[in-house]
């Protein structure tokens, strides 16, 4: 994973300049979507990934090439609900415009959910302050056809409150080295943790991390090993040692991408970048359930 996605290689797109040039306009957009058949968000010459289909369609609304840096690189199979990209161009058009224009060159699968023109100096990856994750694990001894592809499945009995005490270990800036991929390619393994919940809804246990950045695979190894701390005697010890160690052999297994979800990122105000909708998902019996399941107690 990447310094700013949990699942990415840290960069952005692939870089784009700091600040946009005299005459050129610099929109950004919040994209919501499912990324079941995307290789990830980075372009590639073998596989479907998120960038080619989103600068493809603003391409046609902006009627001149795009090159679009997003806040962070998701990988195969990862969601998201509030993904944000800038892009810089001399075409100009209304926010409306942006929107729809591009969802109608954009599959099913991907959306626009808003889009302005912004300040030359913001940028999608280096103006965040702080980014969200959400991962949804399906804890029922039936598997569901409807999710198979929006959460992960775990017929075994999972303790959140035990898997919430020990991600509260995680708490502070620290040495994640033993949640990150051999594939990481940060130079530091320290990152900043602001908060980590762990709650149940139901047959629904999910996580919720917000950090300034993440390592390659992070939240999806952290998820993994709490799934397998709620086990111990000593939940809390157990993550304790582990994340001491920097021993990426002594924590869990990578949770699939399926459950994972970029849930939204944050930037000073002056900016002006929205806060991604509410989303909905379907639960188990078919049943509507807001984001906000457990926040009265988060």
């Amino acid at each position: 994973m990447s310094a700013v996605g949990p699942d990415a290689t840290g960069t952005a797109g692939t870089g784009g300049t700091a600040t946009a040039a005299p005459g050129v306009r610099r929109v950004a957009a919040l994209l919501e979507y499912d990324g079941t058949e995307f290789a990830g968000w980075q372009s590639q010459a073998h596989a479907a990934g998120l960038q080619d289909a989103v600068e493809r369609a603003l391409t046609f609304v902006a009627g001149a090439p795009v090159s679009a840096i997003c806040a962070g690189r998701t990988d195969a199979g990862v969601h998201a609900i509030g993904q944000v990209v800038h892009f810089d161009t001399e075409a100009q058009r209304t926010p409306r415009a942006w929107v729809l224009g591009a969802n109608t060159r954009l599959p099913t699968t991907i959306a626009l959910q808003w889009a302005g023109e912004v300040a030359s100096e913001f940028h999608a990856r280096h103006s965040a302050v702080r980014r969200t994750y959400r991962y949804y694990i399906l804890n029922s001894s039936a598997r569901s056809a409807l999710q198979r592809l929006r959460s992960a499945w775990i017929p075994r009995a999972l303790d959140a409150d035990a898997m919430h005490r020990a991600a509260q270990m995680l708490l502070g800036e620290l040495d994640f080295s033993a949640f990150r991929s051999v594939e990481c390619q940060s130079k530091s393994c320290k990152r900043r943790v602001e908060r980590i919940d762990v709650r149940r809804d139901g047959e629904w246990v999910w996580m919720e991390i917000t950090a300034n950045a993440y390592l390659h695979h992070m939240v999806r190894n952290i998820v993994g090993t709490l799934v397998d701390a709620q086990q111990e005697a000593d939940p809390e010890g157990s993550m304790r040692r582990i994340l001491e160690s920097r021993d990426r052999r002594l924590a869990g297994p990578t949770a699939p991408a399926c459950g994972l979800y970029l849930w939204r990122v944050d930037y000073p105000p002056h900016f002006g970048i929205p806060a991604p909708p509410t989303p909905f998902l379907l639960n188990s019996h078919g049943l509507l359930m807001n984001n906000h399941i457990g926040r009265a107690s988060a």
